[in-house]
């Protein structure tokens, strides 16, 4: 039985992929007949946005099929095999299986009803049969809940004692049982809602089911609000499905896989570690400039950290170069896409705050800049106050052969870099269709290279699915999340509590950034943005905030959460590609100095906001 639903989720998980590069090439189409020939159509435009949502959708169950939906994992890596299967088993029967099958019913109806009224596109032009693409909502579910319970059998399999898998669930059990009779609570339930939401990311359960599946559990006991509250739920979802901004979240990533396996990266960390490795401290420089240059043109950190790792922590070892400073300047400079546009976070934080994602990204480069120089400034004060940590290296190849063969391997990024954003900025094209221009321009310069073939655009096409469903089953959860966490009154408490008992837009700016700092320890930018950002919106509109100024603090800000010992996930990237070559105590020391400089990073852009404006 595993095997056939396994297989059946596997085809579709291939569908998906297939339809990443169907949407890439659509939107490029589309794109240059509106820009060159002024032709436009609105029914082309809605074909995208179905192949966006069909992608993804499908993308869900195999998703889970590669256990790719992230867990917090402080404990999770340390559990034995039985206790993974264990917590995978409870996993799927409390937290998947009753959202999926609530939120199915939801979506059966909406489709019916759309289905019963012959639905179509309330623009002139656009697509009829408006409930099949809603239907598609139906499919993945049901393929969700298959995959389930595939990974149940699957599970169960490696439990040895089933004597401990039946206690759990018996106490499992006995507290949901409890629950059901509506005893009154001990606690405001806004708390307990939110301790029994850390206490299940810390225990490694999948975050995306762990926020629809505790929103589930409290709308279901609470006598306050009841599952009504999520009847919106399937229309809240199918509003994300119809964001045109978002479209540009699967299309950016699919960049970036491509120019990670494009070799790309290898080339322009040896040619400019040969360009400044004759300065102290030059190496650890040129981790820098490249990975800025990754950041702007893949702006994945796993991909840059881990290419940077293999790449350039041998070459520095070897050189006598500190371990510390070489693991903190490659996980800091792998982390610069969280800030450095098209930066999916800055992509995110436009959609959840309402925000132009150009003028994001537009405001977002200097402070990229300041935070490169930074790095850079760093490491030669270091260098020269201490040779020894990163000696200059002497290399007998003339060095006007240097530069030209780094001219020759910078420049095709940096006109893909230009191509992308400069449109973007211009105005000249959306950011969906700018990241369909680069992902054409990261297959042509594949091409260029060499490296273009099946297996790579298999693997990134494959990759980014799994990727993309991840980030919407998030925000699926979180919007479940959000519908009851503000339905208790959530939103009102936060809001009083910033405006009534703080009392100064400072002093909100400051808690709001100590938290969202704080809570980077613990879980993922992802997480933050979904959940935590829009509870913090309306309070920023209360107090008259610039909110591009205050998206950009907090993108600052989550960068810091890939570097935050003892759980960042730079850090877990690096260790895991480094393997013995440094220990995890030297990683830990080697990035403090780097989050200090992040930090004051945010600090400049928070006392001098104008510099987020010097591009406009």
């Amino acid at each position: 039985m595993t095997y056939l639903i396994d297989t059946l989720t596997k085809k579709f998980g291939y569908l998906s992929a297939l339809l990443a590069f169907a949407l890439t090439f659509l939107v490029g189409y589309d794109a240059m007949m509106r820009y060159l020939f002024s032709e436009g159509s609105i029914a082309l435009q809605e074909v995208e946005w179905h192949l966006f949502d069909i992608m993804f959708l499908l993308g869900l169950s195999y998703a889970l099929k590669h256990d790719k939906h992230v867990r917090v994992d402080i404990f999770f890596t340390h559990y034995s095999t039985e206790t993974k299967a264990i917590v995978q088993i409870v996993s799927m029967l409390i937290l998947v299986i009753p959202f999926s099958l609530f939120f199915l019913h939801g979506a059966y109806e909406m489709t019916i009803q759309s289905y019963m009224q012959n639905e179509i596109s309330c623009d002139p032009g656009g697509l009829t049969h408006r409930y099949l693409i809603k239907g598609v909502l139906v499919v993945a579910f049901v393929l969700l809940l298959l995959q389930s319970l595939s990974e149940i059998l699957k599970a169960y399999d490696h439990v040895k004692h089933k004597r401990k898998l039946f206690m759990v669930l018996g106490v499992v059990g006995v507290l949901l049982f409890l629950s059901s009779l509506h005893l009154p609570f001990f606690l405001d339930p806004l708390w307990l809602m939110f301790m029994l939401t850390l206490f299940l990311l810390m225990s490694g359960f999948q975050v995306a089911f762990v926020f629809g599946g505790v929103a589930f559990f409290f709308a279901l006991i609470s006598d306050e609000l009841g599952l009504s509250v999520l009847d919106m739920l399937p229309h809240r979802v199918y509003g994300i499905m119809d964001n045109v901004t978002l479209m540009a979240v699967p299309l950016f990533i699919l960049m970036g896989l491509i120019l990670e396996k494009s070799k790309m990266a290898e080339d322009l960390l040896l040619s400019m570690g040969k360009l400044f490795g004759g300065v102290r401290g030059g190496l650890a420089i040129s981790v820098v400039i490249v990975g800025a240059i990754l950041a702007a043109s893949t702006g994945i950190v796993g991909a840059s950290v881990v290419m940077m790792s293999l790449i350039a922590l041998p070459l520095m070892l070897k050189h006598h170069y500190s371990p510390q400073l070489a693991t903190g300047a490659i996980a800091a400079s792998g982390t610069l896409g969280q800030i450095i546009p098209p930066s999916i976070v800055l992509i995110v934080l436009g959609d959840q705050m309402h925000l132009s994602v150009g003028d994001l990204f537009k405001a977002a480069v200097v402070p990229g800049i300041l935070l490169i120089l930074l790095y850079i400034v760093y490491i030669v004060i270091i260098a020269r106050l201490n040779p020894k940590v990163a000696p200059a290296i002497k290399s007998d190849e003339p060095y006007a052969l240097v530069v030209k063969e780094a001219v020759k391997v910078i420049t095709p990024p940096l006109l893909l870099i230009l191509a992308v954003l400069g449109s973007i900025f211009a105005g000249i094209a959306s950011p969906t269709e700018s990241a369909a221009i680069g992902v054409l321009g990261a297959l042509l310069l594949a091409r260029m290279n060499g490296s273009l073939s099946f297996d790579l655009m298999r693997y990134a096409s494959i990759e980014s699915v799994k990727l993309s469903a991840m980030i919407f089953m998030i925000l699926i959860g979180a919007t479940a999340f959000s519908l009851v966490f503000n339905e208790l009154g959530g939103d009102d408490m936060a809001l009083q509590f910033f405006t009534g008992d703080m009392g100064s837009a400072w002093t909100f700016i400051i808690i709001a950034m100590a938290v969202i700092f704080l809570l980077g320890f613990f879980i993922d930018f992802i997480e933050i943005a979904f959940v935590v950002v829009p509870i913090l919106v309306p309070i920023v509109s209360a107090f008259g905030i610039d909110p591009v100024w205050f998206a950009i603090l907090i993108a600052l800000n989550l960068q810091a959460s890939f570097l935050t010992p003892p759980f960042g996930f730079a850090l877990f990237y690096l260790k895991g590609a480094a393997g013995d070559m440094v220990s995890t105590g030297q990683i830990y020391k080697g990035v403090i100095p780097f989050i200090a400089l992040q930090i004051l990073a945010l600090v400049i852009v928070m006392v001098f906001p104008d510099l987020i404006y010097l591009l406009t």
